[in-house]
């Protein structure tokens, strides 16, 4: 396996660590529905430019093979804070509470001397935005929020905006502030959490119509037949991208639930009951994603002005990815590849060799043990995360190869099952579990679509049996081996999407 070029040659335990002065400031800007690959320097979306995201790659770390443990935001997000797997923690969908009790590391960091702040979304648990344990400062809004004229909740008190104020903007300035006002003081650690770019997407009026013309490169696995295709492509602005190596298409043993939802509020061909077409959804997307990359830009500037950066940490990542078609759907939720990947990005530039890549496996699950290693503190034995530092300073040390991935069904959602997920190096094995269809198997060397399902495959029963296994055994190892079920709370009127759209 290629290992990681060293990058933090003086990013020790002991050099930052020793005293309050040296600990590392940490900051987390967390991206909302941001997948793997919509980044301008990988290429994946000829047109994309993100400037500051390329900037973190360029002067810090890419971990090229981040995953999460589900992709869906508020159990990613319970994840990130407690090094927890969602069985584990039990924030396993929107709407379930946090249990008493959880602890969040930033609860940890405050014992270490830190300083915490939280600025953002926060939609775990409940549609509350009152402060959290664990948190010196607190910013944030009740469930999805809004992109423009929002109300936070500051420490507290409720804080309106007006004057078209856009969301992204707002937690940005708040974020530079409060870290403007901690420096040269006690350490700080900064979660900047952004709404953006969580449907429905709303550019910041700078940006709106300039990815008017940004082509689209349709998924190999988009499309089952040429009236499909043409029903979308006339609408879009066709150029090139990169080329796709993938197997040969088996539609055969295409799960039933993917192929019904291709005609559900998260797929194609009646996304969100029609109220907006693909292409109009697709290149909004983009647009605001641009307010979330000129945050990143404000506080790499801010860090190198004030003369933080050399003892600070900044790491970007998404609470999970999204579908643009990939086997007809949109949104996240299921395990391919597009909606457990997410974009993790890490910057120390005093401390990291520019452009250095991890090529190891890191789950949402290992952000939290990496940060209280970072701070001089030993992981909880209660977190199944582990600390990715020492891959980091470019050693070697026993590692995963592999990404577990877990998804409980959600009464709102119904088109997706329950499922359980095993990502290795060379294959992804989908456990599609509680409805009468057919387990996946894909071969991620020879068919990175995910096109060819191999479970009927001869060849290949050895592997789907052993991957099958281990992902039982890891729910047994892990204490999953019963689904926390959450009832819906009275008078619930999220209402049914398979039918009628409403809320």
């Amino acid at each position: 396996m290629r290992l990681l070029i060293p990058v933090f040659c003086l990013f020790s335990t002991g050099l930052w660590a020793q005293q309050e002065s040296s600990r590392p400031n940490v900051i987390i800007i967390l991206a909302d529905d941001h997948r793997y690959d919509a980044m301008g320097f990988t290429g994946a979306f000829p047109g994309l430019k993100t400037p500051n995201l390329d900037r973190m790659a360029q002067k810090g770390c890419h971990v090229e093979k981040a995953c999460v443990a589900t992709a869906l935001c508020s159990p990613s997000r319970a994840s990130i804070l407690t090094g927890q797997y969602p069985h584990k923690h039990t924030v396993v969908d929107n709407q379930a509470p946090v249990p008493a009790g959880l602890t969040f590391f930033p609860q940890l960091l405050q014992k270490r001397g830190y300083q915490t702040g939280f600025f953002g979304k926060w939609h775990m648990g409940n549609e509350d935005d009152k402060p959290q344990p664990g948190f010196n400062q607190w910013l944030s809004f009740k469930g999805q929020g809004v992109y423009y004229n929002p109300t936070f909740n500051i420490n507290g008190q409720q804080v309106p905006h007006g004057d078209s104020a856009y969301v992204s903007d707002l937690l940005t300035n708040y974020a530079l502030d409060w870290m403007g006002k901690q420096a040269g003081k006690k350490p700080f650690f900064c979660y900047l959490s952004h709404k953006g770019v969580h449907a429905m997407f709303e550019p910041a009026k700078r940006h709106r119509g300039m990815y008017r013309d940004l082509p689209f490169k349709a998924p190999a696995s988009m499309f089952s037949t040429a009236t499909e295709k043409s029903k979308y492509l006339e609408l879009m602005p066709q150029g090139p991208g990169p080329e796709e190596k993938h197997a040969k298409e088996n539609r055969q043993d295409m799960p039933d639930w993917a192929r019904a939802q291709r005609y559900s509020w998260h797929g194609v061909d009646h996304m969100y009951h029609d109220r907006i077409n693909f292409y109009e959804f697709y290149r909004r997307y983009f647009e605001t994603l641009m307010a979330v990359d000129e945050s990143i830009g404000r506080v790499l500037d801010f860090l190198e002005n004030k003369g933080l950066a050399e003892n600070t940490v900044v790491i970007y990542l998404g609470d999970n990815g999204f579908s643009f078609g990939e086997h007809g759907l949109i949104d996240k939720r299921h395990a391919y590849e597009e909606s457990m990947r997410v974009p993790m990005l890490i910057y120390a530039p005093k401390l990291l060799n520019g452009g250095s890549k991890l090529s190891q496996v890191i789950q949402n699950v290992d952000i939290a043990p990496t940060i209280l290693e970072m701070a001089g503190m030993k992981t909880p034995t209660y977190m199944q995360g582990k600390s990715f530092l020492p891959l980091l300073q470019g050693k070697s040390i026993p590692w995963r190869d592999r990404a577990f991935y877990e998804y409980f069904w959600e009464y709102d959602f119904p088109q997706t099952p329950t499922m359980f997920a095993l990502r290795t190096e060379r294959y992804k094995f989908i456990y599609n579990h509680g409805v009468w269809d057919i387990n996946e198997l894909y071969d991620l060397q020879n068919d990175p679509a995910e096109m060819n399902n191999l479970i009927r495959s001869s060849a290949h029963q050895e592997v789907a049996q052993q991957m099958r296994a281990e992902i039982f055994q890891w729910l047994e190892q892990t204490g999953g081996m019963q689904i926390p079920l959450r009832p819906m709370a009275p008078g619930h009127k999220k209402g049914d999407h398979r039918h009628n759209g409403t809320f």
